[in-house]
């Protein structure tokens, strides 16, 4: 039993290391969302952005970046989804130095099954928010590509949804995932500690009269005997 609940501990926590690394991808993805060629018979270039810059390519395969000149210019969204992602890989790098620590297969307070559990479980919780950050950003993100799109009254140019959405999207939703099954599989007492049983004992209660009934009487021999003999007996 405690074999398999290390393997279930560590199978969570490479998962939630795999979605952690899908979230790092995914903020240095270029694709975040990628101009429409929706409704255009002519396209001589195409426009994609992420959270840092935006890149130009032409019909010919080449390409000009810029990073975004301005922070404060920047629009209060973008501005939000930077924090909230940066946010996240910082509480999944804690979550993955708190879930080391507190796998079953590691050396580290080994002696102390109930702090291995308690810090695993936080280790878990910081998967679980980082993967909570990362899941609102890209909806977040994506929601204003989708509302700029389907606005009719809107003038300038109009994106679809990128790779990196996606990526940070499947990161979000494997942290999360890991992050809760690493704190469901984490216990806080030792399977191998023996069970102790107390038993309550009573002692009898005596009483006076008890203890009086319970002694055996003597029966005197000579009044028993002269009892039990009629008067003819003596001559």
């Amino acid at each position: 039993m405690a074999k398999m609940l290390s393997a279930v501990q560590v199978i969570c926590y490479v998962l939630c290391l795999v979605g952690w690394v899908f979230i790092g991808v995914a903020l240095d993805h270029d694709f975040w969302r990628d101009s429409s060629n929706y409704g255009l018979t002519i396209i001589s270039s195409s426009i994609y952005e992420n959270l840092w810059r935006s890149c130009a390519l032409d019909s010919t395969g080449v390409y000009d970046c810029r990073e975004f000149p301005t922070l404060l210019g920047l629009s209060g969204y973008i501005q939000a989804c930077r924090a909230l992602m940066i946010t996240g890989l910082l509480l999944g790098f804690f979550g993955a130095l708190l879930g080391m620590v507190g796998l079953k297969c590691t050396k580290v307070a080994e002696d102390r099954p109930e702090a291995k559990g308690k810090i695993a479980a936080a280790g878990g919780i910081c998967f679980i928010l980082a993967g909570l950050c990362a899941m609102i950003t890209a909806s977040w993100y994506a929601f204003n590509i989708t509302r700029e799109f389907f606005d009719p009254l809107f003038a300038g140019t109009k994106y679809e949804i990128g790779a990196g959405l996606y990526f940070c999207w499947a990161g979000g939703a494997l942290t999360i995932i890991g992050g809760i099954c690493l704190c469901c599989s984490c216990k806080t007492g030792s399977p191998n500690q023996p069970k102790s049983y107390a038993y309550s004992y009573k002692a009898p209660r005596t009483t006076a009269m008890s203890t009086v009934q319970s002694v055996p009487q003597r029966r005197n021999s000579d009044t028993g005997s002269i009892g039990n003999y009629g008067k003819n007996a003596y001559v």
